[in-house]
């Protein structure tokens, strides 16, 4: 029988269940699917606690690598025993599954699983970030909150290859020294260290081009305050919990800054979308740009001790579940 992750209600990592569920076989278009690595990410957490509400029971997780087992009708392009990995699909801590087939990035041999399963959510919400909702240019200053985590430290090193000036704002002395070991040139310890005094010393009075901000509520003001005339705030994550409403007006006397919140969901909504990001990281990973830190794993059935050390801000680089 196959086992999952599901929670029944919202709440701690106590309502994290270890239960058995039926898969079945592949439909039209879809692909059963052995897994072999689960990744780990904060969306996780906010589905748990109903942050993010789904319809329960549901299983957790939005990115995983694996073996495919079998196909259904109509598929093309993927068959038994290929390596391939995803993110964004919700039921990614399970054992096996079904999936629709579009949703699949095939794997080069230089990829191995767990690096698939840790890079997929992260790198894809790096790529665009990076390439999309910011274009970053040489010269650009930019600050990067929680920069020795999973995204922020693939933000740093794609950052710092595209000639950017990365700021990396951390909690601690050592996570300053790992963020910097990612492409930061300069840190902001953020618990000893104010982050818009710091951020324009560091640019010469001037503020950052763009604020990379997955933080939310507790960091929002300092974000835009950092900014630079006509800089742009990228709000991508709520960490701390929700930006609270403000006036649009706010931004004119600060530069005429610009605030925008955007999704990965919208980034990989179609094949085309998903494919660009997708071959883009699978490149700056097997070219060396981008190195996937997987410094920490778990069983997946243990996922509840992974989600109690990230939620503490135990976790650097990335974090994987194992599938035996």
């Amino acid at each position: 029988m196959t086992h999952a992750i599901r929670i029944h209600e919202f709440g701690d990592t106590d309502v994290l269940r270890w239960d058995e569920v039926e898969v079945g076989v592949p439909g039209p278009g879809q692909v059963r699917l052995q897994q072999t690595a689960c990744g780990l990410n904060y969306i996780d957490i906010y589905m748990r606690t109903g942050v993010y509400p789904v319809e329960l029971p549901a299983i957790l997780g939005m990115e995983a690598a694996g073996v495919v087992e079998s196909v259904g009708d109509a598929v093309s392009g993927l068959a038994p025993g290929d390596r391939v990995a995803y993110a964004m699909v919700p039921g990614g801590y399970a054992e096996a599954r079904l999936i629709d087939a579009e949703k699949l990035i095939k794997l080069p041999d230089a990829i191995d699983d767990q690096t698939a399963a840790a890079m997929m959510l992260k790198g894809l919400t790096a790529h665009y970030l990076l390439f999309r909702t910011y274009p970053v240019k040489p010269g650009d200053s930019m600050l990067v909150y929680a920069a020795a985590g999973g995204v922020g430290s693939l933000l740093s090193q794609w950052g710092s290859y595209l000639g950017a000036t990365v700021i990396g704002c951390v909690g601690s002395a050592e996570k300053a020294e790992l963020a910097k070991s990612y492409g930061c040139t300069h840190t902001i310890l953020y618990r000893e260290e104010d982050i818009t005094t710091r951020a324009r010393e560091l640019t010469g009075g001037e503020g950052v081009a763009v604020v990379y901000d997955g933080i939310g509520k507790a960091t929002f003001e300092a974000s835009l305050d950092s900014l630079r005339p006509f800089g742009m705030m990228v709000s991508y994550g709520n960490a701390s919990g929700n930006v609270e409403p403000f006036a649009p007006k706010i931004l004119s006397p600060k530069g005429s800054l610009y605030v925008t919140r955007p999704t990965l969901a919208t980034h990989t909504a179609t094949r085309e979308l998903l494919v660009e990001g997708a071959e883009r990281l699978i490149d700056a990973v097997t070219s060396g740009i981008v190195n996937i830190d997987i410094n920490q794993a778990w069983p997946l059935a243990q996922t509840a001790d992974a989600h109690r050390a990230m939620e503490s801000r135990q976790t650097t680089g990335s974090t994987v579940l194992t599938v035996d």
